[in-house]
């Protein structure tokens, strides 16, 4: 709450005809201890010439003049600061609805007539604030050495009858204990059962305490723990009041929360401060230049903007906000739309059903132009072709491979089939189990027709005879030797015969063995132009 400096100047008004001035008041607050001193009877100077208060402006400084007729029915006229605290304004104070609790000491050192205006001073409040079930409702703790709550929050709720019970209040002469006071309001008097509203309908619990002497008991621990509860605390001290007592039990800062009257006969004086802080002026309802929305903030207000919009920099008119520099929640991208945004994602992907976040797209699933298969990469595809084929040049169509020349391993011969490849041999040799690997041929194992001796020969194999036997021109079959042929005279003409047979015969089977070894020849080199 803004600090006050209340200055009081009364100059001395001559009537027709009489001379003289009337006392000079001087009523002022401390700032730092919000303490108000009187140094002459107010009071008397009012009565002695039904005089009121009128604001005059010297030099800049706001100042009161007392002035011929300016009280009316009773009514002190103030102003501060531009606020005219008046009967009217008393009358029409819309305050905040409260939960008020008063906690009036009413120790043997507080003499009757003191108590009673310091009840006067409590009904004036009172009469101040809009009383009812749904707006202010007001407590009474009476302590001394022993406390009394005369009456709680659910008590009463009408104004004049929280002011009659005011008035039957009775002291109870005895000791100072302020600490125990405190505690039974705060145990018993701001409590549901009591009256008090709950904290969830942010209705504000506040404690007027009123004492005129030192505690006799420890306020400090008991005050911090109302305060923590959501208690706020006003301390009013009057005469012999301890001031760090005080502030032990107030609020914070104490400029706003503490105040001091030298007696009990001015302390209606603290009324307009107190309907300035429980009541105060809706500075909205007085009129603002604000675009959008004006709220109250204490004494003066505050212009805010409806959704979607942001407060300009002259803090009274409105510009459409950028809804994602207010702070958004998507994962990639932030549109502004309208009053509020959108979410979007990068491309390659796609906004999930929460409508914030992003996963990866599938571009198959979207549409592709391969002619055999599609394969996602990152934010795109790639095309490729099922076995047996090869992609072609453009990327998307597929042709028949090659599967050799792709690649193969045979020992010997690779031999296309299809959309693969089969394993084969040279000549001479044959396909092992793995059908990938050679080995030589055994061509006698093979099968032969030779009648007595097969022999290999690599690629194939020959026929020889059993000792005593010949080889005949078939190169398979065998005849007996004439031995007794070669034992004749080789002088004889028939030894000559036989010699010259067997040297035919030989050259004929020389002449068939090369005739084979060049069809063999043949062959092979057939089979690698292949």
């Amino acid at each position: 709450m803004v600090s006050l400096v209340w200055k009081v100047v009364v100059f001395g008004i001559l009537a027709a005809g009489s001379q003289g001035s009337l006392p000079q008041p001087r009523l002022h607050r401390q700032v730092s201890t919000g303490r108000y001193d009187l140094s002459a009877d107010l009071e008397s100077v009012e009565a002695q010439s039904e005089k009121g208060f009128q604001e005059v402006r010297r030099g800049g400084e706001r100042s009161v003049q007392l002035q011929r007729g300016a009280r009316k029915n009773g009514d002190i006229y103030l102003r501060h600061e531009g606020l005219r605290y008046d009967a009217a304004t008393r009358t029409n104070c819309k305050n905040r609805p409260i939960d008020l609790v008063f906690i009036i000491d009413s120790s043997r050192s507080v003499r009757p007539v003191e108590f009673k205006k310091a009840k006067e001073f409590l009904q004036d409040m009172v009469d101040s604030l809009v009383i009812g079930r749904d707006a202010t409702r007001v407590g009474l703790v009476n302590y001394a050495s022993t406390v009394k709550i005369e009456f709680l929050l659910n008590t009463f709720f009408d104004k004049s009858s929280v002011k009659q019970a005011l008035g039957q209040v009775e002291p109870l002469a005895s000791g100072t204990m302020t600490g125990m006071a405190i505690r039974t309001a705060m145990e018993k008097a701001f409590t549901k059962e009591a009256g008090a509203r709950s904290a969830s309908m942010n209705i504000a619990k506040v404690a007027i305490i009123v004492t005129d002497g030192r505690p006799q008991d420890k306020v400090e621990e008991v005050s911090a723990t109302a305060r923590a509860s959501g208690i706020e605390m006003y301390a009013v001290g009057v005469d012999r009041a301890d001031m760090a007592s005080l502030k032990l039990m107030a609020s914070q800062p104490h400029d706003d929360h503490v105040f001091y009257v030298e007696t009990y006969g001015v302390i209606e004086k603290l009324t307009s401060k107190f309907r300035e802080t429980l009541c105060g002026l809706d500075p909205c309802d007085q009129g603002h230049n604000c675009q959008h929305i004006c709220v109250n903030s204490g004494d003066s207000y505050i212009c805010k903007c409806h959704p979607g919009y942001i407060l300009n920099p002259d803090k009274k008119t409105c510009s459409r906000a950028d809804a994602c520099t207010q702070g958004h929640d998507c994962q990639h991208i932030c549109v502004n739309s309208r009053d509020s945004y959108v979410c979007q994602c990068r491309t390659g992907y796609v906004l999930n059903t929460d409508k914030k976040t992003c996963a990866r797209s599938d571009p198959c699933s979207q549409g592709h132009d391969c002619q055999h298969i599609c394969v996602n990469s990152d934010a795109s595809y790639m095309c490729k072709c099922e076995v047996g084929y090869v992609l072609n040049p453009d990327k998307k169509t597929c042709s028949r491979s090659d599967a050799c020349s792709q690649g193969h391993d045979c020992q010997h011969i690779c031999v296309n089939s299809g959309s693969s490849y089969v394993c084969k041999c040279r000549l001479g040799y044959s396909l092992n189990m793995d059908r990938k690997t050679c080995s030589r041929l055994d061509a006698c194992i093979q099968g032969h027709d030779c009648q007595h001796i097969c022999i290999n020969n690599g690629v194939s194999y020959n026929c020889k005879c059993r000792v005593g036997y010949i080889l005949n021109s078939d190169q398979k079959t065998c005849s007996q030797e004439m031995r007794s042929e070669i034992s004749e005279d080789a002088c004889m003409c028939e030894a000559q015969i036989v010699f010259q047979k067997k040297v035919q015969s030989a050259i004929q089977e020389l002449t068939r063995k090369i005739s084979e070894l060049s069809d063999k020849v043949n062959d092979i080199e057939g089979t690698f132009q292949h």
